[in-house]
Order: C-alpha cells, then sequence, then structure tokens
C-alpha cells in the first residue's frame, strides 16, 4: 500500500528535492496534495507527473487565472490552506513537509499535525515563535517530528538523551561575505549578498545568510526543539558547509556529522525514517576534513549574532517581534529601498527596541497571538517612517 504524502510549498527549493527523492520510488508514495503561492506552471507540471488531484495556490490572482486556465484538468483548486482540515482524515498522511516561508506557515503546520503520522517541518518562523503550539499539538496527537535544516536535523541524528550533552555546536558557512573585511561590507551589493558560495536557496534565507541572522534563528529552533538553554549552544563558522554540527557529551565523547551541503541528504532520511534505502553521495573528501576551518564569528563584523545575548530562555512573543523586523527591512533590502549597511543597522537598531523588548516577558498562548504581534511590528515600523 503506498504511502500518503503531503508537500506544502511544492515548487521551493525543498519542495522540489522532495519530489526528486518521490519521483525516484513511486511505486511506494502517493502525493495527496501539493501548493504553491505563485508558481503556478511548476506546481501543474508536478500535478500532472504524480497525479496530483488537490492543489493550493495561495495568490489571490494566481488562483483564478489558474482555475480558469486548467479548469479541464481533473484537479481541485483551493486558495487558502484552511481547507486542509477538512481533505484528511487523522493519520491519513503518512509524511508531511511544510517547506513555506514565513510566520503564515504557522497555521497550515498546526492543521498538517492533526493528519500526519510524520511531519518535516523547514517553516523556520513556525519552529521559532510557535514551537510551544506545536510541540503540544505534536503531542495531542501523537505525530512524529523531524527537523529538516542541515543544523537541526545533524544533531537529531546525533542525540538521544538531550541530559547527555554538554554542548551543541551548531556551524554556520560565513555566507558571502566571511572572507570580507568589515569596511569592505559598506559597498556590497543586493546581487553580492545573494551569491551564497555554498547552497541553493530562496532570496530572503540568502541575506539572512550574509548578514549571520539565519544563525540566530538557527539557535532559537535548537533552544526549542531540544529544550537545552542558549549557554549550551555555541556557532561556529566553517566555510565548507561539510560538518552540520558537533555535539560535546558529559561523558567526554564529541559527535560530528558529515554530508555534502546538498538538502536531498535530510530529506531522504526524514522520508524513509533512517532506514538503510540507498542515497547517491559523494565520497567522503579527505581534502576538507583536513582543512575544517572551525572559527568563532567575528561578531564586529557581524554584530546581529550579538542579538542571542537578549534572548529570553523560556518561548516569548519577542521571537516573534524580532522575525518581524528581520522580515521588513530584509523586504525593504530585496526591493532597493536600503542599502546593505543599513539593513544591518537597522534590523540591529529595532531588535533592541523598548516596544518590542517588552514582548520577552509575555508568553506565548494562541496563533492569534502571533500574527497579531506580527502586524503591530510592522504598523509600528510603518508608522516610524523608515
Amino acid at each position: 500500500m503506498k504511502k500518503n504524502i503531503v508537500i506544502l510549498g511544492s515548487t521551493g527549493s525543498i519542495g522540489k528535492s522532495t519530489i526528486k527523492i518521490i519521483e525516484k520510488d513511486k511505486k511506494n508514495f502517493k502525493i495527496k496534495l501539493l501548493s504553491t503561492n505563485k508558481n503556478v506552471l511548476e506546481l501543474i507540471k508536478q500535478a500532472k507527473k504524480f497525479k496530483v488531484k488537490n492543489l493550493i495556490i495561495n495568490d489571490l490572482k494566481k488562483f483564478n487565472q489558474a482555475k480558469k486556465k486548467f479548469k479541464n484538468l481533473k484537479m481541485n483548486f483551493y486558495n487558502s490552506f484552511s481547507v486542509l482540515d477538512k481533505l484528511f482524515k487523522k493519520k491519513e498522511i503518512y509524511y508531511s513537509m511544510i517547506s513555506l516561508v514565513g510566520i503564515d506557515g504557522l497555521k497550515p503546520s498546526m492543521q498538517m499535525i492533526k493528519s500526519s503520522k510524520n511531519i518535516a517541518i523547514v517553516n523556520k518562523e513556525s519552529l521559532i515563535c510557535g514551537w510551544d503550539l506545536l510541540k503540544k499539538s505534536l503531542k495531542k496527537y501523537k505525530t512524529n517530528f523531524i527537523p529538516i535544516d542541515s543544523e537541526h536535523f545533524s544533531i537529531f541524528s546525533l542525540i538521544d538523551n538531550i541530559n547527555a550533552v554538554d554542548k551543541i555546536y551548531i556551524t554556520a558557512s560565513g555566507g558571502p561575505f566571511l572572507k570580507y573585511s568589515k569596511s569592505m561590507l559598506s559597498n556590497v551589493t543586493l546581487a553580492d549578498s545573494l551569491n551564497h558560495p555554498n547552497w541553493s536557496m530562496g532570496k530572503k534565507i540568502s541575506i539572512d545568510s550574509s548578514t549571520m541572522m539565519n544563525k540566530v534563528f538557527e539557535v532559537i529552533e535548537a533552544k526549542n526543539i531540544f529544550n537545552i538553554s542558549y549557554n549550551r549552544i555555541s556557532v561556529l563558522t566553517h566555510p565548507k558547509s561539510y560538518v552540520h554540527s558537533i555535539v560535546k557529551f558529559n561523558n567526554g565523547l564529541t559527535k560530528i556529522l558529515i554530508h555534502e551541503p546538498d538538502m536531498k541528504i535530510p530529506i531522504h532520511n526524514s522520508l524513509y525514517n533512517f532506514d538503510k534505502k540507498n542515497i547517491k553521495s559523494k565520497k567522503l573528501n579527505i581534502e576538507i576534513l583536513n582543512n575544517l576551518q572551525f572559527k568563532k564569528i567575528d561578531n564586529k563584523k557581524f554584530p546581529l549574532i550579538k542579538i542571542l545575548d537578549i534572548l529570553p530562555n523560556h518561548n516569548s512573543l519577542y521571537e516573534t517581534a524580532l522575525v518581524s523586523v528581520n522580515d521588513y527591512f530584509v523586504s525593504k533590502f530585496l526591493n532597493k529601498r536600503i542599502t546593505y549597511k543599513r539593513l544591518i543597522q537597522l534590523i540591529n537598531k529595532y531588535a533592541h527596541y523598548k516596544d518590542f523588548l517588552k514582548f520577552r516577558k509575555i508568553r506565548v498562548k494562541n496563533v492569534d497571538d502571533i500574527y497579531k504581534i506580527r502586524n503591530y511590528v510592522s504598523l509600528k515600523l510603518d508608522t516610524l517612517g523608515i
């Protein structure tokens, strides 16, 4: 019997990688639903190949166009994730991949937990802002959670008992500007910022990688997922992205996890639940092993990493404010409204803004609270006329 699969965000890089893995094993998997924001042509191509009947297109204009243009296809078109509660029964889905961008990915993540046996969440904002809610729902519906970011997947692979862990080291490629001097960063362009040396990623996450904000978010994720305090997590730069994490245990042993910078590797292992299903991969690169180049992050060159010092050890609404501040200014940078230097200054300034810092004392109670804070931050920044 085929295992049912749902991929939310199937036209993005993670979604496409998941599709490629399933394509090689069609006899064992049945895709029940795919979604996109705007990339309708890619979505239809995927749906035809795998005979998928249910499609979600979030952009209203693209949805209306697709519904009209492809009306002869035997497919159901939807414009909202709200339909997820109606489409699937409890535990009907073997594996759900949530590869969405932004805080709006939290609700569909919560919805798919109900009907999924296994859920892989790549939506950083859900894991950062709504982890307490997700954890409660995972427990309630007895759903198995697998982190897919290469760093968290590697930690997940290395540890059985968090109480046996002394320290976790998350690695960072350093992005496109690792070898730049601080003065050189004053003149970098948008194109420079998007030119990641190792990974092929979306524009938003590429910018976050260049500023090191991505590592701030990954530390928050690690703290949440593995229930470990911030003082037991460190970040090291590692230009080759070959080692994804290092875990030092209380018994004196230290483990590292190595794989090529290819997201198909964690996706494959999560989909097959770490069984012995083979995946083609390159030979062990001894040259890289002999030249790993681990270093502490230069927080003068990458000042946003110091935001970690002001984070509360409990989950709060401040994380939502922080994500919203970053989203707001990265959007301005992507639209060429501000320079890279100004991007760093503004994120740093408003991460420390007193009206936002007050949320460190407020716990997350429900999904609506998170969306309210997101809207509040955006409105406040608009009002300030930045």
